[in-house]
C-alpha cells in the first residue's frame, strides 16, 4: 500500500467523478463513472447492486481509477489523478456510504438513495499499490 499524498486526498474528496477501470472475463477493460470517497487510506465507492464492476472485482481485483483535476500542473497540462491498486468487496453499507458521498456530489440538503428502505448493497474498496498522473501527486 502507497500514502495518498495530501493533494490527491484533496481532488479524492472533492465532487470530481470517478472513472473506475476493471477487467471483463475476456480481458477488456470495463469503465464506469462513480463517486469516490476516503475512509482512511482507502478509496470508496457504493454499489446498491451487483453491477459488472463487482463481478469483475470478485474475479480480479485489480481496479484502476483516474480523476481529471481543476488546475493546471507545474507544465501547463491539465491536472489528472491516476490510482492503481487492488479491491475488496463489502456486503452491506451502501446507502450509508451513498448519502454521505450525495452531500459531496449533489448537496447538503440532497437525500440519496431517494427511497426510504435501500438494500444494503456493496462497498468497493480500494486499496491503492501505485499513484501517478499529472500533478503534485506524481513522482
Amino acid at each position: 500500500m502507497v500514502q495518498i499524498p495530501p493533494e490527491a486526498r484533496e481532488l479524492l474528496e472533492s465532487d470530481a467523478l470517478a472513472h473506475i477501470v476493471t477487467i471483463n472475463r475476456d480481458g477488456s477493460p470495463h469503465v464506469s463513472i462513480v463517486w469516490v470517497g476516503l475512509e482512511g487510506d482507502e478509496i470508496v465507492s457504493a454499489h446498491l447492486a451487483r453491477y459488472q464492476k463487482l463481478a469483475n472485482v470478485t474475479r480480479d481485483p485489480r481496479v484502476s481509477i483516474s480523476i481529471e483535476g481543476t488546475g493546471l500542473s507545474s507544465r501547463g497540462l491539465r491536472e489528472y489523478l491516476v490510482v492503481e491498486g487492488r479491491a475488496r468487496i463489502q456486503e452491506g453499507g451502501a446507502p450509508e456510504v451513498l448519502q454521505r458521498l450525495a452531500h459531496v456530489y449533489l448537496g447538503p440538503d440532497v437525500k440519496f438513495p431517494p427511497t426510504d428502505d435501500p438494500p444494503p448493497g456493496y462497498v468497493l474498496r480500494l486499496t491503492p499499490e501505485r499513484i501517478r498522473g499529472e500533478g503534485p501527486w506524481a513522482s
